[in-house]
């Protein structure tokens, strides 16, 4: 196992609820991609996307996702870390990159509001444009997929370390 845990999948999939248990259960750190970025740009997520633009707001997920060095670490990253090429190309050096899949009907009861969440989103696009858009991108650059299928947080934390 590499030196950090890098948890990716859609918004709602639960990566940061899964990251703390994670962390705490391995004696990790835990960090959440979308707060370093909040803490760097100095305004929420949705704020940053009304003011940058969907592109904008990818160039700053991108920067930030890069420059993660952190060592002993679960890394959370927001659904749409899997655009910023140098941050995956960094992310997989440094981590062991998980994949938190979940079924689109599951997810999509999960979902309140989107743009609420700070999820980006293309003109016009819903969230099955979306999942259907970046599942190939999750499993492409996933070392390891996990599906949370049916399972509560305990199962999904077990089925990680198995997968680890």
């Amino acid at each position: 196992m590499k030196e950090n845990i890098v948890l990716i999948g859609m918004p709602g999939v639960g990566k940061s609820t899964l990251g703390v248990v994670l962390a705490k259960q391995l004696g990790y750190e835990f960090v959440d991609a979308d707060l370093l970025i909040q803490k760097r740009e100095n305004r929420l997520l949705k704020e940053i996307i009304a003011d940058e633009g969907v592109e904008g707001f990818m160039q700053i997920e991108n920067d930030v996702n890069a420059s993660i060095e952190t060592s002993k670490t679960v890394i959370a990253t927001g659904g749409s870390v899997i655009y910023g090429k140098e941050a995956m190309a960094h992310l997989q050096e440094i981590g062991t990159v998980v994949y938190l899949k979940l079924d689109y009907d599951t997810l999509d009861g999960r979902l309140g509001s989107l743009k609420g969440r700070g999820v980006v989103l293309k003109d016009g696009q819903d969230l099955r444009a979306l999942y259907e858009e970046r599942v190939p991108l999750y499993e492409k650059y996933a070392d390891v997929i996990v599906d949370e299928g049916g399972l509560d947080l305990e199962a999904t934390l077990e089925a990680v370390l198995e997968q680890l």
